[in-house]
């Protein structure tokens, strides 16, 4: 098989009109979106650490705690798109503080709830924060860089390295807090962040960020002899002014597919507990595919969908969509199931599990800051390759793992996982970005995360489904498929970034596009060859 050309531009090239520099203003536009990601992500370990003590305070069992896990990962995942559908209408500023403020208010419900179903809803209402938050921190990071890509690629690298963080520090202060506080506290930890992440937002976050930028994309795309100097002004318009004909909400397309999603990892949590022949989980898989079907059939007859299916048909934006979902769905599924296998089958405490946790989640920080650099030399499919290969071999030695193995013997997966993860998920980015044009990078990045988050709900809910009723035996035996699946599918994750097909010219000019007059140069000397070429003949 030949090996397809990397498709992103030299690196050492840049835009004429916006040369290359990592401003101490974009630095703080670049650390105050990160908050999103950070709080955002730091529930995803942290969390798992507190099943236990949850599970034995609110005698809730595995699949009331999967539903505590995937409440919130449901609800971030299916509201996602219309996170940013939002934030292009109104603009994506607005749209991230607003989640800001949601994402704390459901944390301090889920600090005080009295029982698992009050513990679920607040979940849910988490997860609509986060979906508010995160595909408009990305656009707002986007714009920030100015679309400029060896500048992007250090930025993402930057805010995934936040996330990396968050995720780091969550096995370890999760077990501090529960250890001294109880398990409520891992909840109410993110009130301080949240509003750290809102005053920020209202102090260094220009209202002029995003919708100028798509303004002037706009405004360049309507008249192509318009000079870039000429296009500059447009720049300084409000972001948190609607861009011309913005999209309305597509509140038919978000139903069906709230309830697709909803009742497919419904059903699979349950499915263990109750039966494949229980009415309600074949309902549950009947009913998915039907609002499912329902919602691709809208969403292709419909003037503004939710989901923009022709986006879909760009290959490399395809791939780099399956491949987040991989990755999301090996990593989710089996960070829940190694937490029971820690705290169930070994009988670890939180704190024990949070410090054994510490290479799985604390080796995304330096893979993640690595990759901008690597994304910036090499492109992207380079990192996406070794990437998921060095994930999946991480998975696939902890195969044979059981409740005797000393713990040095998970050191090498624990380090492998995060390190292949960690340079790969910055690059996925970075393509996804790269791949459309500038005023869709909202809706982009939020059908890259939405995509992302349905495969970590679906992982959690297919892994737990692999340990039963949780006894330590049966734990165990989930914890040997989980891994081999997830190898499995770190391997086609591979493959999909191996045979990415991208057009080369499209993703340069995304990233360098060209000066108008230059490209009326560019035309008028390919008709004057054209025509002396026909001349000749």
């Amino acid at each position: 098989m030949n090996t397809p050309p990397d498709s992103s531009p030299s690196p050492t090239s840049s835009r004429p009109d916006h040369p290359v520099h990592f401003t101490p203003a974009l630095a703080r536009i670049v650390a105050t979106v990160s908050v999103g990601f950070v709080v955002t992500q730091l529930d995803v370990t942290i969390v798992n650490i507190a099943l236990a003590r949850i599970a034995t305070d609110l005698h809730a069992n595995v699949a009331r705690l999967q539903w505590i896990v995937d409440a919130y990962t449901l609800a971030f995942a299916v509201l996602m798109l219309s996170g940013g559908v939002l934030g292009d209408r109104y603009g994506a500023r607005r749209m991230y503080a607003a989640g800001l403020v949601v994402f704390a208010l459901a944390s301090l419900a889920c600090g005080i709830a009295a029982n698992p179903v009050l513990l679920i809803a607040a979940r849910a209402l988490q997860g609509a924060g986060a979906a508010a938050m995160l595909p408009n921190s990305l656009a707002l990071l986007n714009e920030a860089c100015r679309h400029e890509r060896t500048l992007r690629a250090r930025a993402v690298g930057l805010w995934t390295a936040a996330g990396a963080v968050s995720i780091a520090a969550g096995p370890i202060a999760g077990g501090l807090l529960i250890a001294a506080f109880g398990w409520r506290s891992i909840f109410l930890v993110n009130l301080p962040l949240c509003a750290a992440g809102l005053a920020a937002t209202l102090m260094w976050i220009p209202a002029s960020r995003r919708a100028g930028a798509a303004s002037a994309s706009q405004a360049a795309s309507r008249d192509a002899s318009q000079s870039a100097s000429e296009a500059a002004p447009q720049a300084a318009t409000s972001a948190d002014t609607p861009a011309q004909r913005p999209r309305s909400l597509d509140v038919r397309g978000q139903l069906l597919a709230v309830i697709a999603l909803t009742a497919f990892t419904g059903a699979v949590i349950e499915c263990r507990p109750l039966g494949f022949a229980h009415w309600a989980v074949w309902g549950g898989f009947v009913l998915a595919l039907a609002a499912g079907a329902a919602f691709v059939a809208l969403e292709a007859r419909i003037e503004a969908p939710m989901l923009p299916l022709a986006m879909l048909r760009n290959r490399t934006f395809s791939a780099a969509v399956l491949f987040g979902v991989c990755v999301n769905l090996t990593y989710y599924g089996t960070v829940f199931v190694l937490a029971l296998f820690l705290q169930h089958a070994r009988g670890q405490s939180p704190l024990q599990a949070g410090l054994t946790f510490i290479p799985l989640t604390g080796g995304f920080l330096l893979s993640n800051i690595a990759s901008g650099h690597v994304v910036a030399r090499y492109g992207t499919r380079l990192p996406m390759i070794g990437g998921a290969l060095v994930a999946g071999l991480g998975y696939a030695l902890l195969i044979p793992v059981d409740a005797n193995t000393p713990l040095i013997a998970l050191l090498a997966a624990f380090l492998l996982i995060p390190a292949g993860m960690g340079l790969a998920v910055p690059a996925m980015t970075t393509t996804v970005l790269a791949s459309v044009e500038p005023a869709r990078a909202g809706t982009a990045s939020a059908l890259l995360n939405t995509a992302r988050q349905a495969g970590g709900a679906v992982g959690v809910a297919a892994f737990g489904a692999l340990t039963g009723g949780g006894a330590a035996a049966e734990v165990v035996s989930g914890l040997h498929a989980d891994t081999a699946i997830s190898a499995a599918l770190l391997l086609v994750a591979a493959w999909l970034a191996w045979n990415m097909r991208a057009d080369a010219a499209h993703l340069a000019h995304q990233a360098h596009p060209t000066h108008p007059a230059q490209a009326a140069t560019d035309a008028a000397r390919t008709k004057a060859s054209r025509q002396g070429k026909r001349a000749y003949e």
